[in-house]
């Protein structure tokens, strides 16, 4: 049986290249085992090409969970949407946080106890990203 927190995951990707198909970009996404990137993002004129990292909660968290990578996984093309789907409250829709990977790089907080370490991004830092999907549409 596949994991809850699997599923959530799924869903996030889905709902971000939905909502990139409907401003007129072309969104696909990579197979499972592909590193980074979750989507794969072009303009219709394949003028401009993104990667994103997608990660997804199923609630209204405070922060998202990161891999170690992130810290190094930073570049114009490669992008962030944060999603939190607000299951289970009164919010009409999933929020997103579109955020360069650069500033998740720099932001990213590291928590180490004895035998684990966690990376994660706070929504504080992620605040003034919520529904910049402009991101795309900027030229370097």
């Amino acid at each position: 049986m596949v994991a809850k927190r699997q599923q959530t995951g799924t869903r996030g990707v889905f709902l971000v290249a939905a909502e990139l198909t409907a401003q007129g970009f072309i969104a696909v996404p990579t197979s499972r085992n592909a590193f980074g990137a979750d989507l794969l993002v072009t303009d219709q004129g394949c003028l401009r090409a993104f990667s994103v990292q997608v990660k997804t909660n199923a609630g209204r968290s405070s922060f998202w969970l990161l891999n170690k990578h992130s810290k190094r996984l930073k570049s114009p093309s490669h992008i962030y949407v944060l999603v939190n789907l607000c299951e289970g409250r009164d919010l009409p829709k999933p929020e997103y946080y579109v955020v360069p990977s650069k500033v998740v790089a720099k932001s990213m907080c590291v928590q180490r106890r004895p035998g684990s370490t966690w990376c994660s991004f706070d929504r504080s830092y992620a605040a003034k990203y919520k529904d910049k999907w402009g991101v795309f549409r900027v030229r370097n």
